[in-house]
């Protein structure tokens, strides 16, 4: 059994027509996990509501007052841009925090019950940066469950894996002055956003960043999982592997140009199995329809498959 939590708010942060980040996203995985035959193995759940958690002192030590403010402001008065590919509509401001909610139980549920979750919720965050929201990215949940999760009893170290196409620059510019959170980042380079360059490697030496070159399939991704990412991740010995998962390194993918195909995620999952159970997954791009919807069952198929 694996939780997916996921709730139909999440559908509620419009973006507007032909916008890539779409509520589709959502509807797709979940039509696919369900006309699966192994559907009755998913423990779906309801993320606890926004009001319920105290979110705000939690957003304040990642993000700054005057970017929260912002998101807030324009949802409040009836949407507008963060940046010309960011929107935020009226809903968008309460979607991103119950998205954040979300993803504080998948924290939750994987240390009670040592065996991975996944968090399916929108929008994703890891573009984020403590001082603004970008490219389709409101607030770093990634970044906002590590420091979440080193809250917790007997979590002491958190690590950040990032197998998204783009770099997730916020989820760096947030935890790379955090000695008990480590991120890395496989990503086409050059692509957006333009960051991620290998010699970038945090205040602690916390950080790996892993540029790879477009047109580049599952030959070139493995052996940078057994040569440098498990390696990585092994020697940190994170209490807890969250896992910022994006699917636009697909070859259907529009919005980028990588040739993996979604059986080789169910791989990358299997790879980090080796690091720890304890692995909480988290939805971030991904927008061919079908290629994320089955990358998606891949990687729940791995997990299953191990428990």
């Amino acid at each position: 059994m694996i939780s997916v939590i996921y709730s139909p708010e999440f559908l509620e942060h419009q973006t507007g027509r032909f916008h890539p980040e779409r509520p589709e996203r959502l509807t797709a995985i979940v039509d696919a996990i369900k006309a699966v035959s192994w559907a009755k193995e998913i423990s779906w759940e309801l993320p606890t509501p926004a009001d319920n958690r105290p979110l705000l002192p939690l957003l304040a030590q990642v993000h700054s007052p005057d970017h929260i403010h912002l998101v807030q402001e324009l949802a409040e008065t009836g949407g507008g841009y963060l940046d010309a590919d960011t929107p935020v509509s009226e809903r968008s401001y309460d979607v991103a925090l119950l998205a954040v909610s979300a993803w504080l139980d998948g924290v939750d549920r994987v240390i009670e019950s040592d065996r991975p979750a996944f968090v399916l919720a929108r929008p994703p965050g890891h573009h984020a940066e403590r001082n603004r929201g970008m490219g389709f990215c409101l607030f770093s949940n990634a970044a906002i469950a590590a420091s979440y999760a080193l809250q917790q009893p007997n979590i002491h170290k958190v690590a950040i894996l990032d197998w998204d196409v783009h770099h997730g620059n916020g989820t760096q510019n947030i935890v790379e002055t955090s000695p008990e959170i480590a991120y890395c980042s496989l990503h086409q380079f050059p692509c957006y956003p333009g960051t991620g360059r290998h010699n970038e490697r945090g205040n602690y030496n916390n950080v790996l960043n892993l540029p790879i070159a477009p047109g580049s399939g599952r030959e070139v991704y493995e052996s940078l999982f057994i040569e440098q990412v498990i390696p990585f991740l092994t020697d940190f010995d994170p209490d807890l592997l969250i896992i910022s998962a994006g699917y636009d390194a697909n070859a259907a993918d529009p919005l980028a140009g990588m040739s993996l195909q979604p059986q080789d995620y169910g791989l990358f999952t299997r790879y980090c199995l080796q690091v720890s159970d304890r692995l909480l997954f988290g939805l971030e791009g991904g927008y061919d329809l079908t290629a994320l919807a089955e990358s998606v069952l891949e990687t729940l198929a791995a997990c299953l498959s191990t428990t």
